[in-house]
């Protein structure tokens, strides 16, 4: 984010002499507090809402769910550092000083790559949950998705910690007063392997797995279904030539869980889709700056690329809550728009169910969530199913 910030000042990246202080035009400033505004105060609701839905209800947390959680408190800090501090800087110089420069541009870099990290992370659990339906039992547990999440932030903290020494205030004295910007602290030319280096490890390779392991889950899940009847029925289980009512009710779970997988899948796919589009504009200009002496500055397109950025960043809990009716009947209940009996009725109609297997390895039943559920059927079904028998 800090590629343009030096050179918006003065259009070259060179200290301007005395003269008038350059304003934005005024359309420009209204455009990017409006726009700011809106985007930034519905991402960080939603956000916020995200995380508050899974760590207070227990059948939310899920491996899954656990790396969408990253992804939101990621998306978070971008909003926050990048989104809202935009709108002091189009209208004044930068005021929040060498610290704040330092902290804020450090807090931009670590929530956009960690954002990359947990939609990786996310595609390559649904890979192995899905694909490898026999090591998901011991792969995708909520435990391990912690420790893979907690390693994520360990290593993208410390790998933005370079910022805090590549980045400077700068003051420029007009004759009507001083400018004071946060940019580079030393040529811009010396930062293009860092920006290739961010754009390979958080945007290429990330878009990269993703459509390799998402062509490989819709191999399975649209070329492959499951089967519509069970291949074993037990004896006596029903009269010879029907099929009996705990058959009737496996039939039903294997439809349901194909379902359920289908729309869990079409939902991450589409964050991973709108990950890439958004990102396209920042990256490219990026990229083709790299090359271009002067750069390519305009200040409207400069807006779009931000916007983009922060709607990002904003939309993801949109999604969760148009395309997960989970998601829809966790952020009902968190807003009480929803009575009890409603509540109870939605439950039997999410779309994925998590059961609870033993994990040798911990103590606490909160590590013992896998995918199982999610791929084999439905609680409810497996216990009347027990009862009929």
């Amino acid at each position: 984010m800090n590629e343009e910030k030096r050179d918006e000042v003065d259009g070259t990246g060179e200290k301007q002499t005395l003269g008038k202080m350059p304003q934005p035009p005024l359309e420009l400033q209204v455009a990017t507090i409006l726009l700011v505004l809106l985007i930034c105060g519905v991402g960080i609701a939603g956000n916020v809402m995200v995380v508050l839905v899974v760590l207070r209800t227990k059948h939310m947390v899920t491996p899954t769910n656990c790396y969408l959680v990253s992804l939101a408190v990621a998306d978070l800090i971008v909003l926050l550092a990048a989104g809202l501090p935009n709108i002091s800087e189009v209208v004044a110089s930068w005021v929040y000083g060498y610290a704040g420069c330092l902290c804020i541009t450090y807090l931009q870099y670590l929530g956009i790559n960690i954002s990359a990290c947990s939609i990786t992370a996310f595609t390559v659990e649904r890979y192995i949950a899905i694909c490898h339906s026999i090591k998901a039992q011991l792969l995708c547990t909520v435990s391990r998705a912690k420790r893979i999440i907690a390693g994520v932030w360990l290593f993208t903290s410390l790998y933005c910690l370079m910022w805090f020494f590549l980045v400077d205030t700068s003051q420029v004295t007009f004759a009507d007063g001083a400018q004071v910007s946060c940019g580079y602290r030393v040529s811009r030319t010396l930062y293009l392997p860092i920006y290739f280096l961010d754009f390979a490890l958080f945007y290429v390779i990330p878009l990269g797995v993703a459509t390799v392991l998402y062509g490989l889950i819709a191999r399975i899940l649209f070329s492959n279904p499951l089967p519509a009847t069970p291949q074993h029925a037990r004896p006596g289980s029903g009269h010879q030539g029907q099929p009996s009512s705990s058959m009737k009710l496996s039939c039903r779970g294997n439809k349901g869980a194909l379902s359920s997988r289908r729309q869990v899948t079409k939902m991450l796919a589409v964050v991973v889709i709108l990950f890439a589009v958004l990102w396209m504009p920042y990256r490219t200009l990026v990229v083709v700056n790299s090359f271009m002496d002067p750069p390519y500055l305009n200040i409207w397109f400069l807006l779009f690329c931000r916007m983009c950025i922060y709607l990002n960043s904003a939309i993801n809990p949109i999604i969760y809550n148009l395309m997960s009716q989970k998601f829809r009947a966790a952020f009902r209940k968190l807003c009480k728009c929803e009575q009890k009996r409603t509540e109870n009725v939605t439950q039997y109609n999410i779309p994925v169910y998590y059961s609870v297997m033993k994990d040798n390895s911990h103590d606490s039943s909160d590590h013992d969530v896998t995918e199982q559920e999610d791929l084999n059927g439905f609680p409810s079904m497996a216990k009347k199913s027990k009862l009929s028998s």
